[in-house]
């Protein structure tokens, strides 16, 4: 600005805006702190005829700015264009001072006059709270003798002097509180008033719920004026205040311009001194008068508390008044019912007497009936304790014969296989055409035995066996329709099993032991550990087998089934019926053959060859380098007995991927061959004896073993021991096999032994393993008898035996090719074929 005036106004203009931001900003926290909810709002045309209230204008704040009218608008050069002109000079220092203090008083007091429609608010009401303090005596001294030091300093210097002891006080902040205009809180308040007093059908309609919301917002429109009326005093306060300043600043305006000529400088000094200790002095007078009316205040106060105290010590003597009336009152009446009471006690105690002889006679009554009901207990806990007594000895009774029933059965089951092996040894032909009549009874006999199945049984029957069911619980055939010499021998061993299933049966059962421990799993699952793997030794029960079976799938093939898409299997199965399959033609023609002696493969209806069929696809269309090899079928066939189509797919995978050696189900059978020499190994290191028999006699045994090992020994020893084995084998892999492939030898080997020909000793092995029906003595042999068993030493062996096998493989496919390329080029041997190419 070119000069100090211009440069005021326009401070008094920023000043002004910054004012109107900070008050619009705590106009918004103020509504919204006590506008309604947005669901409370009218919506709609309500809305339109609820306009927003205009501020109403504040007389006594309006009064104040007319009188503290401002400086009318700069005449000079402002912003760039002053900045550009050279620097203005300054004044006298008189004269700059005297002007220069009252415009910026003037420009203090007052906002803008821009038209009487506009909110015009003093710049003294912004959004901090100014405190006046009045000065001391210390700093009236300090501020004269300040003075005495500046008289020879420049006139700015005088100048700014004079300004600064014109002003007695000084503007503090207070932080943390803010005020806003009596005008705004004024008009805000009639505003909130309208709004909340208009709708007075919503209040009737809405009951009392809008009573206790209009109670509310009556007491903080109470406590809203409370805090206005303490703002309007306040305001007051600092409007008299200002207009005393303006009053003694007009006043030395006056005596300044009239007295400043011809009088000399330190007169006036001296008169400026003289005005600040005027001013001070009135200060203090000011003070002092309000010390006065607060002291006033309190001994009003404290006369009111005495009034107050009074009041209360008068009730309270009253109080006490009316209790000694009550206490005088009590006391005459005590005395009246202790006269009343000395005349009447003689009746009472007549009374009181009768009535404890009637006490006592029925409490006497009482004891005698207590004694008789104690003795008519301990007669009936006696009676009880006595049946108890003989219901545990009949009980224990019917144990014994239970169990001497039970060992006569097994007896009698085990003297009927004798039996009937002992007809088929009577029933040998004789040279002679006659036939005797112990003959004619043999053959009778024999036809009784084979019909003791049926229910009609002939009167004249000689003997009548026991019932031996057509299958048993796994679907497999107990007695064969044809042969009537295999007939005889299958009864006689379902007869074995029963008499040793009967045996078992009287020992503790393994059934309790599985029950107990898949309760202990219930909340849990299940992990391996030693007591598993004993249960599972000792064989799964039934009705447990196929929850253990699939969480032995699971075990193996997780990382299998983790890396696959959910619907993997319906995926392959769909892939391989739709598209050509090279080995669909195979499986069509061994569905039929794989369990023919099982109710669920017997025929081309069954449930079990649809299952049989989609999984041996499934799994050909997974692995095209094996597709399918005949020993697969039985595999999955023994699976889909306890597990669904897909965990049976997954089984056959843990059996071909995960427990067998690679090539062991390929064209070659490369592994399948390597495992038989491995089992040569361990029979020449766990039965020597054995195995010098047999290279005594030149009996090549692996011809039978390599069936068990191909198909885990399905179709070559009884059910029973055949899951049993499927047991152990699904929880501890391949090893297993070959525990089992010994211990029936090992069960053998003394029979063996007494076989001193090799047309004996082979015809014995094809049918040895389906006399074997003591599965406990089995598993004894295979997990007992035949330890140390480890499976690194089987490893070791067949990494051994595979380069040999591979080495003897490519002797043979060499000498293969060299007869092909004779066979060519000879004209005798081109009508020699092999196997493979005549089936091709």
């Amino acid at each position: 600005a070119a000069t100090r005036q211009d440069m005021t106004y326009w401070l008094q203009e920023l000043q002004q805006k910054r004012w109107e931001y900070c008050n619009n900003l705590d106009a918004a926290k103020r509504d919204s702190r006590t506008s309604p909810t947005p669901s409370d709002f009218s919506k709609g045309l309500v809305a339109k005829d609820n306009p927003g209230s205009i501020l109403s204008q504040n007389a006594s704040a309006e009064r104040a700015r007319n009188i503290l009218a401002v400086e009318t608008s700069p005449t000079d050069l402002v912003g760039e264009q002053a900045a550009s002109q050279p620097a203005p000079v300054q004044p006298s220092a008189i004269n700059f001072s005297l002007k220069q203090w009252s415009t910026e008083i003037k420009n203090s007091m007052s906002s803008l006059r821009k038209g009487n429609n506009e909110n015009r608010k003093s710049v003294f009401y912004t959004t901090e709270e100014w405190e006046l303090l009045d000065p001391t005596p210390k700093d009236l001294e300090d501020s004269i003798a300040l003075e005495e030091k500046r008289k020879h300093l420049a006139e700015g210097s005088k100048g700014r002097r004079l300004t600064s002891s014109a002003f007695p006080f000084d503007f503090g902040r207070i932080p943390h509180k803010t005020r806003r205009p009596l005008k705004d809180m004024i008009g805000s308040s009639k505003n909130r008033n309208s709004s909340d007093s208009s709708p007075t059908e919503w209040y009737s309609g809405n009951g009392n719920k809008l009573v206790s919301e209009l109670q509310l917002k009556y007491q903080s429109q109470q406590e809203e004026l409370e805090k206005l009326k303490k703002d309007l005093l306040s305001q007051k306060e600092l409007v008299r205040l200002l207009q005393q300043t303006v009053r003694s600043s007009q006043y030395d305006k006056y005596f300044a311009s009239r007295l400043c000529e011809g009088v000399p400088k330190d007169k006036l000094e001296l008169l400026h001194q003289k005005d600040d200790q005027i001013l001070g002095l009135n200060n203090q007078l000011e003070k002092l008068n309000l010390e006065k009316d607060s002291l006033q205040q309190e001994v009003k106060n404290l006369k009111c508390k005495v009034g107050e105290l009074n009041e209360q010590l008068g009730m309270l003597m009253e109080t006490i008044q009316a209790k000694d009336e009550v206490i005088m009152k009590l006391s005459r009446q005590l005395s009246e019912c202790e006269d009343s009471t000395s005349s009447q006690s003689g009746a009472v105690n007549s009374s009181v007497a009768t009535c404890t002889n009637k006490e006592l006679q029925e409490l006497d009554r009482l004891k005698d009936n207590l004694q008789g009901y104690k003795t008519q207990n301990k007669f009936l806990n006696k009676e009880i304790l006595e049946l108890s007594a003989l219901r545990r000895n009949a009980e224990a009774r019917e144990r014994e014969w239970q169990a001497k029933y039970t060992s006569l059965e097994a007896k009698l089951c085990q003297i009927e296989s004798k039996y009937l092996i002992l007809l088929q040894e009577m029933k040998t032909p004789v040279c002679s055409e006659e036939q005797s009549p112990a003959r004619e009874v043999i053959t009778q006999l024999l036809e009784d035995a084979l019909k003791a199945e049926t229910s009609e049984q002939p009167e004249q029957a000689f003997f009548k066996p026991h019932l031996v069911s057509e299958y048993d619980i796994y679907g497999f055939q107990t007695v064969p329709e044809d042969d009537e010499e295999e007939k005889l021998v299958a009864k006689s061993r379902a007869l074995d099993l029963r008499s040793l299933s009967l045996s078992e049966n009287r020992e503790i059962s393994t059934g309790v032991k599985w029950e107990n421990y898949l309760a202990s799993t219930m909340n849990r699952e299940m992990m391996r550990c030693v007591e598993l793997k004993n249960l599972i030794r000792s064989g799964i029960p039934h009705e447990h087998r196929s929850k253990i079976w699939k969480w032995c799938v699971n075990l193996h093939v997780k990382k299998f089934k983790d890396s696959t898409v959910p619907g993997y299997f319906q995926t392959l199965l769909q892939n391989a019926l739709e598209k050509q399959n090279p080995a669909s033609k195979q499986i069509e023609l061994d569905l039929l053959r794989t369990l023919p002696n099982n109710k669920h493969y017997s025929s081309p209806t069954s449930e079990g060859i649809q299952k049989l069929r989609n999984v041996l696809l499934a799994f050909s269309w997974r692995n095209p380098d094996i597709g399918y090899c005949q020993g697969l079928n039985r595999l999955v066939a023994i699976a889909l007995l306890y597990l669904e189509q897909e965990d049976a797919f997954w089984c056959l995978v843990t059996v071909v991927e995960v427990f067998m050696p690679r090539d062991y189900y390929t064209k070659t059978l490369l592994g399948s061959q390597v495992d038989q020499r491995v089992f040569k190994d361990l029979m020449s290191e766990k039965l020597p004896r054995l195995h010098a028999h047999f290279e005594q006699y030149k009996v090549d045994y692996t011809l039978i073993t390599f069936n068990w090992f191909l198909v885990v020994f399905v179709d070559s020893v009884v059910s029973d021991i055949l899951f049993k084995i499927w047991d152990s084998f699904l929880y501890e892999g391949p090893k297993v096999i070959f525990r089992f492939a010994l211990a029936l030898f090992k069960y053998k080997e003394e029979e063996i032994l007494k076989l001193q020909d090799s047309m004996s000793i082979f015809k014995y092995l094809r049918y040895f393993t389906r006399t074997i029906l003591d599965a406990r003595k089995l598993t004894g042999i295979a997990f007992g008898d035949l330890n140390p068993f480890p499976l690194r030493q089987i490893r070791n062996r067949r990494t051994y035996h595979l380069e040999k096998v591979r080495l003897e493989l490519t002797e043979l496919e060499a000498i293969r090719e060299d007869f092909l390329r004779e066979r060519e080029t000879c004209v005798e041997k081109r009508d020699l074929i092999s196997d493979d190419e005549e089936d091709s």
